[in-house]
């Protein structure tokens, strides 16, 4: 038995961002059609390390595609020098049962979440849109950034953190990664003049409260929510939620359980469930109708899933070993 070993920049090197954006567009549209088995997150608290260990299986068959991520938490780990939160995602071949690929999971989530991203901006956005706001400079934000400017021309973008030194310090570290994209990457520490000029927003953050003036979203935009994902979280305005004509999700169990932006304004009254309950697939798929002209405020909202993980971290197997990538180990 060969087993493939990926570190996070073997992981990183083993599939650009248009492929994984394409492999998140197969895995939304196999999962709306039904043809995946995602169990619940098994969560199990190691009580006397004051940690927990989740284990996130999936099998999508239609993309022979099987696994499970594993993540701790961990919070007393910084102090011996390691991650909070490391993760890993363990490869299985559908024939055979066997293990066939061990990778840098950190690494697989930041990927296949700025690919869902850049598929619901391929989707749903205008085709020319020109000008992008990316709310939100952590861990994430570099493959947000990236899966927008793959797929628009994108003239201007502006990197947003309320201290100006931590924007300006984002755009230096990926302005030499993004430069054949050929956009302007400007850092601001103020949303209020940018957010009516913009195509696409994307806010990835891990706020309670809203990171932008819903009121101030011009005709015409896109706006990708990627980062609450609790209950507790809340980084996408109400009144965006209102008044956009179109709203799509990654997976409308996660969303309408786990979404807090989304929660809230159905428990308010400010909107019905239904105009949530509609997964990006669909569209994908053809039963749903995507952007049907220049004017619709369109919302993609995203808590991620297990069949994300699986789907891309297959084809993250496969594109190694073509490129020749990783350690393969004899077991």
């Amino acid at each position: 038995m060969n087993l493939l070993i990926l570190n996070a920049e073997e992981v990183t090197a083993s599939m650009d961002v248009k492929d994984v954006i394409e492999a998140d567009k197969e895995a939304m549209a196999l999962y709306s059609k039904g043809e995946s088995n995602i169990p619940l997150r098994s969560n199990l608290d190691v009580k006397d390390a004051e940690g927990q260990a989740l284990f996130m299986p999936g099998l999508v068959e239609g993309a022979k595609a099987l696994g499970t991520k594993i993540i701790s938490v961990y919070p007393k780990n910084p102090a011996k020098g390691l991650p909070a939160v490391p993760a890993t995602m363990v490869v299985m071949d559908t024939e055979t049962g066997l293990v066939k690929g061990i990778m840098d999971g950190t690494e697989l989530t930041r990927m296949r979440t700025g690919g869902l991203s850049g598929a619901a901006t391929d989707v749903l956005a205008k085709k020319d849109a020109k000008t992008f706001v990316l709310i939100g400079t952590g861990g994430q934000a570099k493959s947000q950034l990236e899966s927008v400017l793959a797929v628009r021309d994108i003239e201007t973008a502006y990197i947003f953190n309320r201290k100006q030194e931590k924007a300006a310090a984002f755009v230096a570290s990926v302005e030499k990664d993004m430069a054949a994209y050929g956009a302007k990457l400007v850092p601001v520490s103020d949303l209020g003049p940018v957010i009516p000029e913009a195509d696409i927003i994307t806010a990835v953050t891990t706020a309670t409260e809203p990171v932008f003036d819903g009121t101030k979203v011009k005709a015409g935009c896109h706006i990708n929510g990627i980062g609450a994902y609790t209950p507790e979280m809340i980084e996408l305005p109400p009144e965006i939620v209102a008044r956009a004509d179109k709203i799509y999700v990654d997976t409308i169990d996660g969303v309408l359980n786990e979404a807090g932006d989304m929660i809230k304004p159905i428990k308010d009254g400010l909107v019905a469930r239904e105009k949530i309950a509609n997964e990006l697939g669909q569209v994908l798929l053809g039963e749903l109708p995507g952007r049907e002209n220049d004017d619709e405020i369109t919302l993609f909202k995203s808590t991620g899933s297990a069949v994300f993980d699986v789907v891309v971290g297959e084809k993250i197997c496969r594109f190694a070993e073509e490129k020749g990538i990783g350690t393969m180990v004899e077991m």
